[in-house]
């Protein structure tokens, strides 16, 4: 059996340091992805759609990690990754504390093993056992190159998130950087920890801003 290491390969983005801040560049990745946006009055933790978002994004990602695991010539070992979110506004700019404006794209990282006619059969497995939904019917596979950026590990609750993104902000200050953040870019969070099982300042959550150079 093939084992695909994903986690080492890529410790560099989704294990990054939560004692500094770094730039890296983020190269052209597929995922497993589905869109929406947060109901007024609402944020994501509380949020019927990002709920069922989640939830048919792991629907895919197990069902495609037992698919190849299973497969009886070529068989694929390889870890499901982070959820990763996407978030942006189409009303004014981002603001980290306003969240029931927020639209977002939420996705899995998946090798490239994995394609179209498999996720199309994985698709299928999940609506078979678990029935269809809106969201699993818009779920995509599609390649993302994020390009430069600026990132960390946040670790805390997510309300504490505003004081590390100034520190983010400062080091693109000190280093002759843009954010993107805004008509060009999304705000990407990547959730390293369940709020279900881990207590909120122990939650860690790489925290990621496209940048440019001045």
């Amino acid at each position: 059996m093939k084992i695909l290491d994903l986690k080492k390969q890529f410790k560099y983005l989704y294990q990054p340091s939560a004692k500094k801040i770094e730039t890296v560049q983020v190269p052209n990745l597929q995922f497993a992805m589905i869109d929406g946006s947060i109901e007024k009055g609402s944020e994501p933790g509380k949020s019927p759609s990002f709920a069922e978002a989640t939830m048919a994004l792991y629907g895919l990602a197990y069902t495609l990690k037992f698919m190849l695991n299973k497969r009886k010539t070529n068989a694929v070992d390889y870890p499901v990754m982070a959820l990763e979110g996407l978030w942006w506004v189409e009303d004014g700019m981002f603001d980290i504390t306003i969240k029931d404006n927020w639209f977002y794209t939420l996705m899995i990282m998946h090798p490239e093993v994995i394609t179209q006619e498999l996720f199309e059969e994985a698709r299928e497995q999940v609506r078979r056992k678990k029935g269809d939904s809106e969201k699993l019917s818009n779920a995509r596979l599609a390649y993302f190159e994020e390009g430069l950026c600026v990132q960390t590990m946040h670790i805390g609750p997510y309300a504490a998130e505003p004081a590390t993104i100034e520190r983010m902000r400062e080091y693109m200050k000190e280093n002759s950087l843009k954010d993107n953040v805004g008509p060009h870019g999304k705000h990407h969070e990547i959730y390293m920890s369940d709020p279900r099982r881990v207590s909120p300042d122990k939650m860690k959550t790489v925290l990621r801003h496209p940048v440019v150079n001045k």
